[in-house]
């Protein structure tokens, strides 16, 4: 219960800027921001706690990245996803290294703005974490183990970048 009232804490902090650096690309909410907005309310609410959970257990470069500046493309795994792994917000920040846990949220992240046309038609993409996945035009992206996930929801704009969810955690290597 403890650590549960205490990611609150740190999300609703992140949400009102407590934890986000100074300079923000743009006016309006960041990656992070728009992350927990969407995961608070309508019909995507709850289903990226794991997700948040997860940038906040990882190396804070993951937190500075998506609420600093730059614009980035974040593919963001459901809880679903993240339970296809094992993961849920009361063990995501055990069940693997710090350093593991941070390759793999930064292979989610990728530099500039690509909206669903650029992933698409995109034959790979580096991600921050410095190895490729494999976009093709059906929305589906493989990773470097040749798993395969499916975009399910494109384009969430953010002032710093823009969010797809994915329905698969891809992986640059075997945890």
């Amino acid at each position: 219960m403890k650590s549960t009232f205490l990611l609150f804490v740190m999300a609703v902090g992140v949400f009102f800027g407590g934890f986000a650096p100074e300079a923000k690309a743009q006016p309006g909410p960041d990656l992070v921001e728009v992350a927990i907005a969407v995961n608070s309310g309508g019909a995507f609410a709850g289903q990226f706690d794991t997700l948040i959970a997860a940038v906040l257990a990882a190396d804070p470069v993951v937190l500075d990245t998506l609420s600093g500046r730059g614009q980035f493309t974040v593919f963001a795994p459901t809880d679903d996803a993240f339970a296809a792994l094992g993961l849920t917000p009361a063990n995501v920040g055990t069940t693997y290294s710090r350093e593991t846990l941070t390759q793999i949220l930064l292979y989610h992240v990728v530099r500039g703005r690509r909206d669903a046309g650029d992933v698409t038609t995109s034959d790979r993409i580096r991600s921050l974490q410095g190895t490729f996945f494999f976009p093709n035009s059906s929305a589906t992206i493989t990773d470097a183990l040749g798993r395969e996930a499916n975009i399910i929801v494109t384009d969430v704009p953010a002032s710093n970048g823009i969010i797809h969810a994915i329905d698969a955690v891809i992986l640059p290597f075997a945890p």
